[in-house]
Parts: C-alpha cells; structure tokens; sequence
C-alpha cells in the first residue's frame, strides 16, 4: 500500500506549510508567510480540481495526525509542439518539500515517483523543474539532467 495520496482541499493549509518550509531553506527567500491567507481559497480550489491542470501528492505525517510529511506539487502546461516534442505538454514541477523531523525517509522520492506517473498520463513528453543543490541528488537519480538556465523573470 502506498504511502503517496492526492491532496485534497482540506489538506490546503498543510501545503502552505510545507511550502513555507521550502521557502524558507532558500538563503535569498522572502521569509514573510502573510501570503498564506491570500493563497488559501484559491489552492482549496485548484485542489478541489481532480481533472485539473494541477496536483499535488502528499504523505500523512506518521506521528502528528492532521500534518503532513512531504508534498510535492505540478502543473501540466501546453507549449506548441517542436522536434522531439510535437505535442508540446510539459510537466512543471515545484514545491518539492519534506517536513524536517521526516527526512530521509524516502517521502519526497515516493511523491515524485507518483507526480511523474501523473504527467505520464497526461501526456507530458518533458518534465521542469528547478532545483536546490540539496534536492539536486534526487533528481538526477530520477533521470533529470541539468541544463542551461535561460530562466527570466518579470514581475507584473
């Protein structure tokens, strides 16, 4: 029996959580949590979407009913097609988050084991992601291989 659920909406303020503990492992992070409130509904309803475009799979805290241990979340999103790649639907993952007193357990690895075969399903011929040098292992034992960072970013 697997260890690996879908998130719910109930689970909404533990995503938050452990996201917050993935925010905050960042040395140049904004450490702020009042963002919690406002992101709130709108993850209640995205995970309240089981054909949506976004999941998040999560493992129950063993020794703390009502919290979890680790989380990670996804979003499939279309690109138009290119060589290798025609029918462009890419994987996004992030949030990738182990609650500290559950490390080493083997929690993240089983979430994105279950996070990949959710993009398999639905299509997904690439899969991204952005990685911490300490999350950095797990990936590339998963088959992720680094590339040249073009990333860029404006903030409306």
């Amino acid at each position: 029996m697997s260890l690996v659920r879908r998130a719910l909406p109930e689970d909404a303020e533990e995503l938050l959580r452990l996201r917050q503990v993935m925010i905050d492992s960042m040395a140049d992070a904004d450490h702020s949590t009042d963002w919690h409130e406002k992101s709130l509904p709108g993850l209640r309803a995205r995970l309240g979407e089981p054909d949506g475009d976004f999941a998040a799979f999560v493992v129950d805290h063993p020794e703390r009913p009502g919290a979890l241990a680790a989380l990670v979340a996804g979003t499939v999103d279309y690109r138009i097609g290119k060589a290798g790649d025609p029918f462009g639907t890419v994987g996004f993952v992030f949030s990738v988050a182990t609650d500290p007193g559950t490390r080493r357990r083997g929690y993240a690895r089983a979430c994105m084991d279950t996070l990949l075969e959710w993009f398999r399903e639905r299509g997904a011929g690439r899969v991204h992601l952005t990685a911490s040098a300490e999350a950095a292992p797990l990936y590339a034992a998963l088959g992720f291989l680094p590339k040249p960072d073009p990333l860029m970013e404006l903030k409306l």
